[in-house]
């Protein structure tokens, strides 16, 4: 992979930084974020947005496959043994109940973003802009299919994804005119 195409490799000259540390402090970063961007809530027609996909776009955006994974693994990690990091608390029933599908579905939409920035997907507008779109396509995709298990997919469609769609629409206009618009700033 072309790690030239990594964002976080170029805000600053990591060298004389301990690996292990920087990859600890960025997934504390990368945690702390998606904890915060889960409690945010803000008006928004026709439901109120959490901003944690637009993390997710910006944490795939930006780091490494490995350093995304285990990111969004510790987040997960995290929730799971009960810290009060999702939008309403934490425990092993958020990671079981009808919103765990896209709990799931922003672990593997943050490796594609990712896999997508490395091959360059992260420095043009219209690149990135289908890089998110196929990310939000991976959230949604794997929460509607477990939500409709739960509540049926007619209802999933209707409470889970068209709802969202306006939201999902704007954060990713907002990643897509803040990293490409960086990787040029970086670039000059």
């Amino acid at each position: 992979m072309h790690e030239d195409r990594i964002l976080i490799n170029k805000l600053k000259n990591f060298e004389n930084i301990n690996s292990n540390f920087l990859t600890i402090t960025l997934i504390l970063i990368g945690s702390i974020l998606l904890t915060i961007s889960a409690k945010i809530q803000v008006p928004f027609w026709p439901v109120p947005m959490t901003m944690q996909t637009f993390v997710i776009f910006l944490i795939g955006m930006t780091y490494s496959i490995r350093l995304s994974f285990a990111t969004v693994v510790f987040y997960l990690f995290q929730g799971a043994i009960g810290l009060p990091v999702f939008a309403t608390g934490g425990g092993i029933a958020y990671l079981i109940g009808p919103t765990a599908g896209y709990l799931y579905g922003m672990l593997f939409a943050s490796i594609v973003i990712s896999y997508l920035a490395n091959l360059g997907f992260s420095k043009t507008y219209l690149k990135a802009s289908l890089s998110l779109l196929i990310g939000s396509i991976i959230i949604f995709s794997f929460g509607i299919m477990y939500l409709g298990y739960i509540i049926g997919f007619e209802k999933a469609l209707a409470a889970g994804l068209l709802p969202f769609i306006p939201s999902e629409l704007f954060k990713i206009a907002l990643a897509v005119a803040l990293i490409p618009t960086l990787h040029k700033i970086i670039k000059k």
